[in-house]
This record gives structure tokens, C-alpha cells and sequence, in this order.
């Protein structure tokens, strides 16, 4: 169960960086988040995330944290 919650956060991930206009590299540089990871997280088999990494993603995409964890 807990990879399909990682799954969705990573679709949710790709959904509001492509709405932004955003690479994965342009997020990269945004959240200081090395883009390699991001990639993962966007994958197949992604990594667990921690609560810092979700503050960052919201920071860039200007949403609250808990709005990229409703899917």
C-alpha cells in the first residue's frame, strides 16, 4: 500500500511540475532537490519522501504541503 501512496505523490509531482512549465532540472534548481531524485520520485519504484522534500516541492509549486498528499 505504501508505494501506491509513494506512486501517487510522485504523479502528483509530475502533474504540477508540467502545469508549471517546469523540468525536472528547473524544479531541481528551485528546491535544491538534485534532479536524479526527482526523477525517482516520479518513477516506478519511488522513494519513500521525507517532510522536508514535500515543504520544498510546495514551496515551488506555491501550495500548502498537505495539498500535494490529496490525491
Amino acid at each position: 500500500m505504501e508505494s501506491n501512496i509513494r506512486l501517487k505523490f510522485g504523479m502528483k509531482i509530475k502533474k504540477l511540475r508540467r502545469k508549471c512549465g517546469y523540468t525536472q532540472e528547473k524544479l531541481s534548481e528551485l528546491t535544491n532537490i538534485d534532479y536524479k531524485y526527482i526523477q525517482r520520485i516520479e518513477g516506478k519504484n519511488p522513494p519513500a519522501v521525507k517532510i522536508d522534500t514535500i515543504e520544498r516541492f510546495a514551496s515551488a509549486f506555491k501550495v500548502k504541503p498537505s495539498q500535494l498528499l490529496e490525491f
